[in-house]
């Protein structure tokens, strides 16, 4: 008998272990959630600078998946709309959240923009996940005071929801037109290992973060790792 719950107990606790073990590799995945500056728009899908994070964490040895949730066209009202979903498919430890040019190229309201972002950032902190929040800069198309409100928008909530900013999402690469498309808006193949390195110095520091929040505290949990 004793025999029996012996065996028994050992079977639940390792049901136990594993059932753990699996919501600790599903909680380490990194969402980026984005527009086609993320989601490949007009070169390969694999030389995206998504597709160069997934490569870097893993020569970096660092136990992390990548999901693209970037949409081709995408504003932060779209992107609000869809965010729980999103969420609750990945279960994502670090969410890269990367939209807001294509409201600024449509001269949308900067308060719907931050609306719209904060809501998100709220969404993904509500759910366990950690954020960074890349920022976007504008042409003068329409006037400074739009565009000053606009690259505002990003310092203020990175500031407000206390998150990682990138400051400039295509930082460096403005005036190297050979690294664009022919439209001038979509960076080149050739860029992408730049965007990467851009987003890498803020994302590095959090993923380690999101780790070490992750590591458990006692002798069963490092065992089951």
């Amino acid at each position: 008998m004793f025999r029996n719950l012996f065996f028994a107990a050992l079977f639940a606790l390792s049901g136990a272990l594993l059932a753990v073990s699996g919501d600790a590799l599903a909680a380490r995945t990194i969402l980026v959630y984005g527009d086609s500056l993320s989601a490949a728009y007009g070169i390969s899908q694999s030389r995206s600078w998504v597709a160069l994070l997934a490569e870097r964490l893993k020569r970096e040895h660092l136990d992390y998946s990548v999901a693209n949730a970037s949409i081709s066209g995408e504003t932060s009202a779209g992107g609000a709309s869809r965010i729980a979903a999103a969420l609750a498919r990945e279960k994502p430890a670090v969410v890269v959240v990367a939209l807001g040019a294509n409201d600024g190229l449509r001269g949308l309201p900067v308060a719907q923009l931050r609306a719209n972002l904060a809501s998100i950032i709220h969404s993904a902190q509500h759910a366990g996940a950690r954020v960074l929040l890349a920022g976007m800069k504008l042409p003068p198309n329409y006037g400074a005071q739009y565009t000053s409100a606009f690259e505002r928008t990003f310092r203020e909530l990175a500031r407000s929801h206390n998150v990682p900013l990138v400051p400039f999402l295509l930082e460096g690469l403005a005036e190297k037109r050979e690294l664009y498309q022919p439209d001038n808006l979509h960076p080149t193949e050739q860029a992408q290992p730049l965007i990467l390195d851009t987003v890498w110095k803020r994302l590095a520091p959090l993923l380690k973060e999101s780790r070490r929040g992750r590591e458990p505290s006692n002798g069963a949990g490092r065992a089951a790792r």
